[in-house]
C-alpha cells in the first residue's frame, strides 16, 4: 500500500490511509486473531471518513474509496451508502477477496451484484482469493469494472520468470485507478 500511495500521489491523486485496528493490533505484535465481523469493520471505515473530513476540510472535492482485500471488500460494503448521502463518488479495491482460498464455493459477491456505485477492482490474474477464470464467470453490478493484474496474485505480483514485474503492475494498477477516477462525475450522487 505504500508503493501504491506514491504512485497514485505521483499521478495527481491525494491519498489518505488508515489501518483498522485489529491490522494495528497485528503489526504490533499482538495475538493474531481473526478480524472483526464487517458490520464492525464498516463502522470504523466510516469512522475514518468522518475523521478524514473533519481534519481536511475536504468539502466538495471528489472522494472515492477504497482498499486492499479486507479493506477494499469493506469500501464495497459502505460503497452504495457513501454514495447515496453525496460523500463518495466511486470505489477501488485492490486484490478483492471474492472468497476464501481454496474455498471458491465460499462467495463474498451478493452485494456486488446490486451494486451502484462505480467501482474498479484491481484484481490478480491468478489470485487465491478470485482468479481471472473465477471472476469473469460471476454475475456482477455493470458499475463494476475490473483491471487485470498479468500473472498477478493477491499483492498483484507475478512468478518468477514472468515476462512482467511487480513493479510494472503495480505502475498498471495506478495507471487504471486514473483512468478510472478521471471517468467519474465531479459530484456525488446527490439522490
Amino acid at each position: 500500500m505504500n508503493e501504491m500511495a506514491r504512485l497514485l500521489s505521483a499521478r495527481g491523486i491525494g491519498v489518505s490511509r488508515f489501518e483498522f485496528a485489529y491490522m494495528a493490533q497485528r503489526r504490533t505484535g499482538g495475538k493474531r486473531r481473526p478480524p472483526p465481523k464487517a458490520e464492525h469493520l464498516i463502522w470504523e471505515f466510516t469512522a475514518a471518513l468522518a475523521a478524514l473530513d473533519e481534519l481536511s476540510h475536504r468539502k466538495g472535492t471528489p472522494l472515492i474509496i477504497g482498499g486492499k482485500s479486507m479493506g477494499g471488500r469493506i469500501a464495497t460494503l459502505a460503497a452504495d451508502m457513501l454514495f447515496d448521502a453525496g460523500q463518495i463518488i466511486g470505489t477501488v479495491a485492490l486484490g478483492y477477496p471474492f472468497h476464501p482460498p481454496k474455498k471458491p464455493d465460499a462467495l463474498r459477491t451478493t452485494h456486488l451484484e446490486a451494486l451502484r456505485t462505480p467501482l474498479l477492482i484491481v484484481q490478480g490474474e491468478r489470485d487465491p482469493f478470485g482468479s481471472r477464470a473465477e471472476v469473469e464467470s460471476y454475475t456482477l453490478s455493470p458499475s463494476i469494472k475490473i483491471a487485470w493484474a498479468k500473472d498477478g496474485g493477491h499483492d498483484l505480483a507475478p512468478r518468477r520468470g514472468h515476462n512482467t514485474t511487480h513493479m510494472e503492475n503495480l505502475a498498471a494498477a495506478a495507471d487504471a485507478i486514473t483512468r478510472f477516477a478521471a471517468s467519474l462525475p465531479i459530484t456525488a450522487n446527490s439522490s
